[in-house]
């Protein structure tokens, strides 16, 4: 299912591009939505353990998700 996360650490194209190419391999197609604040990250995630490590990964290449 399609799931959106929130990050404030992301500011441009760059930011994006570089989500997109290190995490689709693993994730999927990812979309970044530059136009909200904070900016938004939304994939499919299929489960609990899929959301664990996706929000794992974001963190290790310097966006961490925002939990709400």
């Amino acid at each position: 299912m399609k799931k959106t996360f929130k990050s404030d650490k992301i500011n441009c194209q760059n930011c994006a591009n570089m989500i997109k190419g290190s995490l689709e391999d693993d994730f999927g197609p990812i979309e970044v939505n530059l136009e909200a604040s904070p900016k938004e990250v939304t994939l499919d995630i299929t489960d609990e353990n899929q959301e664990k490590q996706f929000k794992q990964e974001m963190a290790e290449i310097g966006f961490d998700v925002i939990e709400e």
